[in-house]
């Protein structure tokens, strides 16, 4: 990972796999693939041959034990969490080239790792580099009544609490019509 632009294009894909296990909790193999391709895997290493059904599911696995990582706020437990990833998936770093990527850190067990494995250590080196980064949590789940959805942000200011504009404007608007009405209910008699 060589700056925080490397960083937040893996957390994305960690975030956009987690978003869709999560929407499809059997999301199928082939779904998966071109999510993957998507995120600059390479079309050769999905085949059916490489990319098989047991992959697949070690890979929607390895995201709904993210996705508890991504919906913590408090950033003492999400180091913890990542610390337990690291201790259970990671390696030593190296530097790779292959496969015309430039050079990258990996974390991962390398050619013994699985899919769910390189998710893994891959998306826990991601998330804590983006801690470390900006000093605080970049990612989150909607806080927004029936979404839940995760996002990332890395602007400045206070840690959002909504994945769009219009979770956080549906939020305010809905705040505002409960005190409204718990304000008419004070009085009354």
């Amino acid at each position: 990972m060589g700056d925080a632009r490397d960083g937040f294009l893996t957390a994305r894909r960690l975030i956009d796999l987690a978003e869709a296990v999560r929407a499809t909790p059997e999301i199928p193999r082939a779904e998966l693939a071109e999510l993957l391709a998507g995120h600059g895997e390479r079309p050769d290493d999905l085949t059916e041959e490489t990319f098989t059904e047991t992959s697949a599911a070690e890979l929607r696995a390895a995201a709904r034990r993210m996705a508890a990582v991504l919906g913590e706020s408090d950033e003492g437990r999400a180091a913890e969490a990542l610390n337990a990833l690291f201790a259970e998936y990671g390696s030593r770093p190296r530097l790779t080239r292959h496969d015309g990527h430039p050079w990258h850190l990996q974390v991962d067990r390398g050619e013994e790792a699985g899919w769910g494995e390189w998710f893994l250590a891959s998306g826990a080196l991601a998330l804590a580099h983006l801690l470390t980064e900006y000093g605080r949590i970049a990612w989150g789940a909607c806080a927004a009544t029936g979404c839940g959805r995760f996002f990332l942000t890395t602007g400045p200011g206070s840690t959002r609490r909504y994945c769009s504009g219009s979770c956080a404007t549906r939020a305010r608007v809905a705040a505002h019509r409960r005190r409204r009405r718990e304000g008419e209910g004070v009085g009354r008699g």
